[in-house]
Formats: C-alpha cells, sequence, structure tokens
C-alpha cells in the first residue's frame, strides 16, 4: 500500500496527518477500498491504527450530493447518541490539500455485505436478522431528536418532498445524457401526487445494506452506517422508500450485475415495511409516492455515475452496466404510481 491509489495524493495526505490527526504515529499508507458509486472511500493506516478518508468523486456533476461538510457534520452529531457511527476526526476545508473537500473518520473493523455472494455465506436466519437490525437501525435514527444533538437548521423539512420532486428533476437535466420520456412522466406523475409531510427527523438519504458495517461474528449487529454525503433533516419515509427500492432487481446492475439487497432470500418489502411500521408507529397510507420517488432518485443518481463513466472519471470496476439500469427504474417508479410506461 505504498503507492498513492487514483485520486489521492498521498505526500499531501501524509503532511495533512502529521499536522491535524495526533493519533498517527507514522507515515499513511492507503488503499481504495472497493465499493460505492460517488464518493471515493480510502483506508489508510499507520501500522497501528486505520482511518477513512473521504473525498468527492473525480469530476463530479452533482456537487450538492457530495457535500462532505454536511456528511461530516451528521456523523460527528449522530456518534453517542443512539445511532451506530465512526468516530469523527477531521474534516479539510482547505482546497490546497488534496483540490477538494474530504473527511477522516475512524476506521471501523467489521462485515460489509456487498453482493448476492457476500450474503449467501450466512444461513437463512442469520440473513433475515441482519435484514431487520438494519430496520431497526433506521427506526433509531429517525428516532433521533435532531435539534438537541446539535442538527437544527441541518435541513429544511418544510416542503421537503416538493424540494425532492424538483432536485432530483434538476439533477436529472445536469447529467442525463439521453432523452428519457419515462423520467419526466415520473417527474410529473410526483409531483403530483406530494403528500402531507410525515414528522421531521434526520435522513440519512440513501440507506442500503453495503452502507452498513456489520459485526464479524453476527450478522443482526451493525457496528456502522456510512456514506451520509445525502444526508439532511425532512421527511424519513423517503428514507424507508429508497430502503425498500433497494430490494428491487432493476437497481442490481447500478452495483456491477451483483447487488446484495436484491438477494431473493432477504424479507419482502413488505415485511420491512411492517417491521419499520410497528417499530415507529410511522403512517405508510403514501408508501407508494416514497417508493416512486426512491426509483426517481436511483434513476438519476445511477445516470449520473453513467455520465462519468462515458468521460472516463470512475474509479474502479463495475461501471459498464450502470447506464442499462436507468430505463428499467423510471419504469418500475411510474409502475409505483400506478402509471404507465410509454
Amino acid at each position: 500500500m505504498n503507492h498513492a491509489p487514483e485520486g489521492l495524493d498521498l505526500v499531501a495526505v501524509r503532511r495533512f496527518f502529521d499536522t491535524h490527526v495526533q493519533e498517527a504515529t507514522g507515515p499513511v499508507t492507503a488503499e481504495l477500498v472497493h465499493g460505492g458509486r460517488s464518493n471515493l472511500t480510502y483506508r489508510l493506516t499507520d501500522g497501528r491504527r486505520a482511518w477513512v478518508l473521504r473525498r468527492p468523486p473525480l469530476g463530479g456533476l452533482t456537487p450538492s450530493a457530495h457535500d462532505m461538510a454536511r456528511e461530516y457534520r451528521v456523523v460527528a452529531a449522530l456518534h453517542g447518541n443512539g445511532v451506530p457511527v465512526a468516530r469523527a476526526v477531521t474534516l479539510c476545508e482547505d482546497l490546497s490539500v488534496l483540490g477538494c473537500v474530504f473527511s477522516v473518520m475512524e476506521y471501523v473493523p467489521g462485515v460489509v455485505v456487498r453482493t448476492r455472494e457476500d450474503l449467501d455465506r450466512y444461513d437463512p436466519l442469520e440473513q433475515a436478522r441482519c435484514a431487520y437490525a438494519l430496520v431497526d437501525v433506521l427506526a433509531a435514527l429517525h428516532a433521533v431528536p435532531h435539534a438537541e444533538v446539535g442538527l437544527a437548521g441541518f435541513g429544511r423539512p418544510e416542503g421537503f418532498l416538493a424540494r425532492q420532486v424538483d432536485r432530483w428533476y434538476g439533477q436529472w437535466h445536469r447529467v442525463a445524457t439521453r432523452e428519457l420520456r419515462d423520467i419526466e412522466d415520473l417527474h410529473a406523475g410526483l409531483a403530483e401526487a406530494v403528500p402531507r409531510e410525515s414528522a421531521a427527523a434526520v435522513v440519512h438519504g440513501d440507506f442500503r445494506i453495503d452502507n452498513a458495517i456489520f459485526a464479524d461474528d453476527d450478522l443482526g449487529t451493525v457496528r456502522a452506517l456510512v456514506d451520509w454525503e445525502m444526508a439532511t433533516v425532512g421527511d424519513p419515509l423517503t428514507d424507508l422508500g429508497l430502503h425498500l427500492v433497494y430490494r428491487d432487481p432493476a437497481f442490481e446492475p447500478v452495483l456491477g450485475g451483483s447487488a446484495a439487497s436484491v438477494s431473493e432470500h432477504l424479507p419482502s418489502p413488505e415485511a420491512l415495511a411492517g417491521r419499520y411500521s410497528r417499530v415507529t408507529g410511522r403512517d405508510l397510507t403514501h408508501l407508494d409516492f416514497y417508493l416512486a420517488l426512491g426509483y426517481f432518485k436511483i434513476a438519476v443518481v445511477a445516470e449520473g455515475i453513467h455520465a462519468r463513466h462515458r468521460q472516463g472519471l470512475t474509479v474502479g470496476e463495475g461501471f459498464g452496466t450502470v447506464g442499462a439500469a436507468v430505463p428499467r427504474l423510471a419504469a418500475a417508479g411510474l409502475h409505483a404510481l400506478g402509471r404507465t410506461t410509454t
């Protein structure tokens, strides 16, 4: 790990660690962490301790989705408040270091379940425990009193859903590589169907199985939630809707063709929604809207990844299948709203 992975100036990082990470006892080495389709994640170590460095993607087209300072702030606020997260170490907003804002978190050892193959190493009971543990952690996140933990003003809950619909439509026009009628129809359908919002909570924004670290010896224990780049304060049911959408095989190409979240061995979306409703007491009458919004969001994110891949700006493997997922996701979103595709 003595070489510098793509997207990371290791000499500059070492200088930064010398002055800003007091616990580091020697020169750090780095490796790109496998996984992730947006922000780049690296594991750094000095041989004794380890950290995770997060930076925006190369050539990012949707800068608001890669706000490292927001990600750092929410993780720092949640640590020690009933939600499993890594300890926040430092945030670098000096662009002269890496040319971008980046954060450093404590490295949390454990198991990350990314692919079907990863999940299939466990028996059906462990897989179910894993899925329900995630829902319970989501419920715990949504129960955090955000103002009391220092996140007052972190988001604008009033009008959140309408802004989400408009925001992702705007993002679509920034990243689109083609015209898709179903995206236009899905946006129009969502804009017409915005329900009254649920009580505000901290929203993760990308809640899925591979954004969690599980205990090595217990897949039913979540040690840390990661990838908080889209976190805000808003309608928590957007998290639930997106989490359930990740169960759809239409999502699988976005992760290179093998996504643990779509495994047929996991509990059904209906079972997971039922667990969330029982734990939180939240009304799921308008769940179809949140599902459709989830499909819309993933379709736009996938198109952005596809656009960066076409420009040669992605780091790692498994990006060739992402573009094909976009039309399927848009069609699934229309179906969730009870509308037909063109």
